[in-house]
């Protein structure tokens, strides 16, 4: 049900939480149910969250896995996303964002695992999409489900929500752009669409369709430039729309704002 690629190592799930090493070699397998979502710190920790609340904090740097546990969510963890390391300092430590079915956001300092810094109760649906700003420290965006269907932007400093928006569909995934003060969001019932977003006005400069069914992951090339969306109707998407494509002489704003760069379809 969930599957994060780390640059060393490869997590696949289906009633349990594996560890595999792009060579083959298991790793580590604990969880004692479902699990829904990864998330990977700093290339030596991974976050597993389970349908029953739990998340396991596995270090591959110890022997056999040895994994923490944080309880905080009292339904199945759909969303987590560790800050990166670019946008954290060593003074302040890394946070995890943990979302779930509870419709409760988390938000967790790395040096206390054990506790939530915050648990944010604003969301009336499944907290799914959430994405950390690349080039902001504790900027978080969380995206709620078809009852709630807003994108909250949070100062997880201080737990405040400074901004939330009325998207009227439900929101899958989320994803910052590199270059630019821009977010992309993918939705499911009812448009199935894709949103570009300025940030911090969340203006909408662009909506894009093609996608017939949920669009439920989302992924930037490393340049920047190209946004990749998967969908359950079993299609990969790919979308020039981030500023370092419509930068490029010979780019239109015609292209970007109605135009799918390539459609492949996974089966």
């Amino acid at each position: 049900t969930s599957l994060f690629l780390d640059p060393d190592a490869l997590g696949p799930t289906g009633g349990a939480a594996a560890i595999v090493e792009i060579g083959g070699k298991l790793l580590c397998a604990k969880c004692s149910a479902r699990v829904g979502s990864l998330a990977w710190a700093n290339g030596s920790m991974c976050s597993s969250g389970a349908r029953n609340g739990e998340i396991r904090h596995h270090d591959v740097r110890a022997p056999g896995c040895a994994a923490s546990l944080s309880r905080a969510h009292a339904l199945e963890v759909c969303g987590l996303k560790w800050s990166s390391p670019a946008a954290s300092s060593s003074s302040s430590g890394s946070r995890l964002a943990s979302g779930g079915n509870d419709n409760r956001l988390n938000i967790w300092d790395d040096r206390n695992l054990a506790m939530p810094a915050f648990s944010l109760t604003k969301h009336s649906a499944a907290v799914k999409a959430l994405a950390w700003a690349p080039w902001q420290r504790h900027l978080l965006a969380s995206g709620g489900g078809t009852a709630d269907r807003m994108i909250r932007l949070w100062n997880t400093a201080t737990g405040a929500c400074h901004h939330a928006v009325d998207t009227h569909s439900q929101v899958c995934a989320l994803q910052w752009s590199q270059h630019d003060k821009e977010l992309v969001s993918s939705h499911g019932f009812s448009r199935n669409q894709l949103v570009l977003w300025s940030y911090p006005s969340m203006v909408k400069l662009a909506e894009l369709s093609g996608h017939t069914s949920r669009v439920l992951h989302l992924a930037q090339s490393p340049d920047g430039e190209t946004v990749a969306s998967a969908g359950a109707d079993e299609t990969l998407r790919f979308w020039r729309i981030l500023g370092g494509a419509r930068d490029k002489p010979g780019a239109h704003e015609l292209d970007w704002r109605t135009g799918v760069a390539e459609t492949r379809a996974i089966r």
